[in-house]
């Protein structure tokens, strides 16, 4: 986790925008972590969406998440990238490093796909994918369905590890109905809701937080237009470190999109 402070640092960098299709609010906020420079072994997590008319491409690599809100129901559109998972470990362990009992790559990072992070790429006889932290995203695609789907939402794993994608979702969904006049704000009150009191526990509550709320428009008020592209994004950025493409088609169904959702340990309230 890193450092922390004395204090956490609660102001917030925000930013709204409204377009035909879509309207979006994003935030980011520092929290309770000491802000270091990045450096030559610093890394980050990645996820990505793409909307191109109404075909929903999300790429991801590291622990950051999309969830999708289906009439209420939260859909995950990416897969949590966790060392303890059997194919990230056999990639991990056969480059050379170990998974301790406490999730860690050799006792350092607890995500197994990000940028940088070079430290755990010397191998110099495996490729970049197969190295101990790769950087290969997992690509999954959704037709969104502008009756039953109202947003998304982008955020790292400060979000993620204090809330269930469920509860983000009706956080987000309870706010967006009494007509915010900017949904950044909602990204705000999300990060305040999750922010510890204090440093003595677990960890939880205590990292930096970014997220994106993208909201779809319903049909009775914008006609998606054939060359329409909407991108947005959220990395999630690391202080210093210690020293096979997948493409999988998400069919969507009532409420689940099984190909891309991770079975969860935590119940979603």
């Amino acid at each position: 986790m890193g450092a922390y402070l004395s204090e956490p640092i609660t102001k917030k960098e925000s930013s709204d925008q409204v377009g035909k299709n879509v309207a979006y609010g994003a935030s980011s906020m520092q929290g309770w972590r000491i802000s270091q420079e990045p450096g030559a072994d610093s890394g980050c997590t990645a996820v990505v969406a793409v909307l191109k008319e109404n075909e929903l491409y999300v790429a991801n690599a590291g622990d950051s998440r999309c969830v999708l809100c289906r009439d209420g129901q939260a859909i995950e559109l990416s897969l949590d990238h966790k060392p303890e998972d059997a194919p990230e470990m056999e990639r991990i362990v056969k480059a050379g490093g170990e998974v301790t009992s406490d999730g860690r790559v050799n006792g350092g990072l607890n995500l197994s796909r990000a940028l940088g992070d070079h430290a755990y790429k010397q191998n110099m006889v495996l490729p970049p994918q197969e190295q101990m932290i790769s950087a290969l995203p997992d690509i999954r695609h959704i037709t969104i369905d502008p009756e039953k789907d109202e947003f998304m939402v982008l955020a790292c794993d400060g979000i993620w590890n204090f809330m269930t994608s469920q509860n983000v979702v009706q956080f987000v969904r309870t706010r967006l109905s009494q007509n915010y006049e900017n949904i950044s704000k909602i990204c705000e009150e999300l990060f305040d809701h999750c922010l510890a009191p204090d440093t003595l526990g677990d960890g939880t509550g205590c990292d930096n937080m970014t997220a994106v709320i993208v909201k779809f428009k319903s049909p009775a008020t914008a006609t998606l237009k054939n060359n329409t592209v909407a991108e947005v994004c959220v990395t999630k950025k690391r202080s210093v470190s210690p020293t096979a493409e997948e493409n999988n088609d998400c069919i969507p169904g009532e409420n689940t999109v099984n190909s891309c959702k991770r079975v969860k340990t935590e119940a979603a309230m």
